[in-house]
């Protein structure tokens, strides 16, 4: 599995990635979590507002830092 967090390095963007290697802990999920902080790379999925996740290609959040438990729970649903 693949975890980006999409932003340029702002504090919220920083927030959110520890929130995904925290949930990737909490599941025990196989997964990578990557920074992409890229403005072409960003805009490549279609994301105006950061932080953004993706989860395996697929934007699930945008604008807001979510904790590590609603991740968790969004990286059960997708593993």
């Amino acid at each position: 599995m693949r975890i980006e967090i999409l932003g340029m390095g702002c504090a919220k963007c920083k927030k959110l990635a520890e929130a995904a290697q925290e949930a990737v802990r909490m599941t025990g999920v196989q997964a990578e979590v990557v920074k992409v902080e890229n403005m072409d790379e960003i805009l490549k999925h279609g994301v105006l507002m950061t932080p953004a996740l993706v989860i395996d290609g697929q934007v699930k959040s945008t604008g807001k830092v979510l904790s590590a438990q609603q991740i968790a729970e969004m990286l059960k649903a997708a593993g």
